[in-house]
């Protein structure tokens, strides 16, 4: 005969697997990318930009960060890209091009002022003069080599796209070459376009006019502040 239960002992206790759906789903990570993964860094040191305002006559803050100096892994062609502490906010994008010249911001050894046509760190892109200030003239140094030499490269890659080679491969019409004429060959220009260039040089030796030498605008001479 079976022992009748008895209700006040204590209960086994039942394994509960507790479930609960989540509220919000996570996305998957998705990695961002910022093109500079296609890049070899040739120049990296800490600074500070400036940028200055016309408007307001004064030089403004643009950001603390490592300035590069970043060469394309196909191209080969060398640009200047900075970004801000923490935010990773770019402040300075651009290509280095030949026309760029490194001045010292108001005779300072460790600062260097520049004018950018198209600087890409803001949208649309803006001409900008820019100015960047290291914790020493041995770092400032160092960049104004970095930049020189990156100014350089470009240059050479320009220069090497417009051979007629180069210009053949990509599928632009080679410029025509100078042939010198035969014994007894008539040197008058053989097409339209060149006895208009003839005529229009021939006038400008007449009148005897030089054409008026550029000049380059002046670089404002301010100080982009203290440390």
């Amino acid at each position: 005969m079976a022992e009748p239960e008895n209700a006040l002992a204590p209960k086994q206790e039942e394994e509960i697997d507790p479930h609960f759906e989540p509220v919000i789903k996570l996305t998957e990570q998705v990695d961002a990318k910022t093109h500079e993964e296609d890049e070899d860094v040739l120049f990296k040191m800490r600074a500070k930009l400036f940028r200055f305002d016309a408007d307001a006559a004064e030089w403004k803050e643009r950001g603390t960060g490592d300035v590069r100096l970043l060469a394309h892994k196909e191209t080969q062609k060398v640009r200047l890209v900075m970004r801000r502490d923490k935010t990773l906010k770019v402040c300075a994008n651009h290509v280095i091009s030949s026309d760029m010249r490194l001045q010292p911001n108001i005779g300072s050894d460790r600062s260097w002022v520049w004018k950018v046509a198209a600087d890409y760190s803001e949208s649309p892109p803006t001409a900008e003069t820019l100015a960047i200030r290291f914790a020493n003239s041995d770092n400032a140094a160092q960049f104004k080599t970095a930049f020189e030499d990156g100014q350089k490269k470009n240059a050479s890659l320009t220069a090497t796209s417009d051979t007629p080679a180069a210009q053949a491969a990509e599928g632009k019409p080679a410029d025509a070459t100078t042939v010198a004429p035969a014994e007894g060959e008539s040197t008058a220009p053989t097409t339209t376009a060149e006895a208009a260039e003839a005529k229009a040089e021939d006038a400008g030796a007449k009148e005897g006019d030089a054409p008026a030498a550029a000049t380059e605008d002046s670089t404002p001479a301010a100080d982009a502040g203290g440390e």
